[in-house]
């Protein structure tokens, strides 16, 4: 699932980001600083940096951990493995995990829109910080989590 959510991506495109919508799960923004999760995106980046893998973590770091506490909650819950009790659990409860309250609807999907759309703005150069600035990537949607109205036309987001 490598695309414009890696770093090392983001990195090689530098400025050519400016201007670019992409989505994101987190962001290091208020709107986005739920119990738990500057904690464990501070242990996934060290432990990232070692193993040389993805060094924000942004995309997968806080939803991977947030599903578990998801299932681990439907568990405890269920009081065993009972896969209707879990589902029965799943279907009724407000999850409030690292990423935030989480809650499913009658269709099984997220009640709430959890997926960021972010644009990319003021990119100066390739370096990793350009990218953990909230001032240069910017949550326009949705509505709950946003931090900045969409520039267009997109060159302008070079401003």
């Amino acid at each position: 699932m490598a695309g414009l959510q890696a770093a090392n991506i983001k990195m090689q495109l530098g400025p050519l980001m400016n201007g670019v919508v992409t989505f994101e799960n987190w962001l290091p923004v208020q709107s986005m600083m739920f119990p738990g999760v500057m904690e464990v995106m501070s242990k996934y980046q060290a432990r990232a940096k070692a193993e040389g893998i993805d060094p924000l973590g942004y995309f997968l770091g806080p939803p991977a951990y947030a599903y578990l506490q998801v299932l681990g909650d439907s568990v405890a819950a269920a009081k065993g493995l009972d896969q209707d009790k879990i589902a029965e659990h799943l279907r009724t409860a407000t999850f409030h995990t690292v990423w935030g309250d989480v809650k499913f609807g009658p269709d099984g999907n997220w009640a709430q829109p959890r997926m960021l759309q972010v644009q990319h703005r003021n990119i100066k150069g390739n370096d990793l910080g350009e990218f953990m600035n909230p001032k240069n990537v910017v949550i326009v949607d949705p509505p709950a989590m946003k931090t900045g109205d969409l520039v267009y036309p997109y060159t302008n987001a070079l401003k």
